[in-house]
């Protein structure tokens, strides 16, 4: 073991402001700071929705705390994982959580910007590529548009065109582009996908009460598919106040 790669495994994992949460699965853990931004709800029904078969190389563009590539790696046989993330000091908070988890060997962190991730893996060189991108246009009522939130929630560094783009280019032909993104913006990304090549294939709402409105929406697209769509049943999130349904205590693993 090199200098660097001593110095490395000496520091610490968690560092003051962090906490280490219990994924409820394989006794995964994930490092987060409240201060910056925590997973939500849509990126583990998104690791849920996605497949990935034995074998397959998958990339998570945006990958904040790393929570879909580790999540993915117990729900899936996928050989390998990369998350990607723009925000050095996210990346390396994911990077820990990968070594908490000693998945150093089947995930790897890479920081990198979205619109250029083309330069930094060769073209269609994966099987699956999943994202839970920005869902907010640009900086409407940002105070703060420079922080971390705001960039994981608005489309400040990159828009849905290019998450599209750069999932197109980096899929393999047949390969799967996996997003959750909200039903209000959904006529624009069908149309962004079908512009870069990415057939929709599979579709799926999610309403918080069956008796809602739904406020996520699930999407399975191919590099290069024929046109068919099939739309699956809604997934609702609450059978009552404070209580799932059963179907999503299944994805939680609990």
């Amino acid at each position: 073991m090199d200098a660097a790669a001593v110095q490395k495994a000496m520091e610490p994992l968690v560092r003051p402001g962090e906490r280490i949460d219990d994924l409820q699965r394989n006794h995964l853990r994930i490092i987060q700071d409240p201060e910056r931004f925590c997973f939500g709800m849509d990126a583990v029904l998104l690791s849920g929705f996605a497949h990935a078969e034995s074998g397959s190389v998958c990339l998570d563009l945006g990958t904040g705390t790393g929570i879909i590539p580790i999540l993915m790696s117990a729900k899936t046989e996928a050989a390998h994982l990369t998350g990607l993330e723009i925000q050095s000091d996210s990346a390396d908070m994911a990077a820990r959580s990968v070594r908490l988890n000693g998945l150093e060997e089947r995930i790897d962190i890479r920081v990198g910007d979205i619109r250029t991730a083309d330069r930094d893996f060769a073209p269609a060189s994966f099987d699956v590529v999943t994202s839970n991108p920005p869902y907010m246009i640009a900086h409407h009522g940002l105070a703060n548009p420079e922080g971390p939130r705001a960039v994981a929630r608005h489309e400040i560094l990159c828009t849905f065109g290019d998450v599209a783009r750069s999932a197109a280019k980096l899929l393999k032909p047949g390969g799967h582009f996996y997003l959750v993104h909200r039903p209000f913006r959904l006529a624009e990304i069908m149309v962004t996908l079908h512009e870069y090549g990415l057939e929709p294939k599979r579709m799926r709402m999610v309403y918080p009460y069956i008796d809602r409105e739904p406020n996520m929406v699930l999407l399975d697209a191919v590099r290069g598919g024929r046109p068919r769509l099939a739309v699956e049943k809604p997934l609702i999130v609450y059978e009552a106040p404070g209580r799932y349904t059963q179907e999503i205590y299944d994805v939680y693993g609990y």
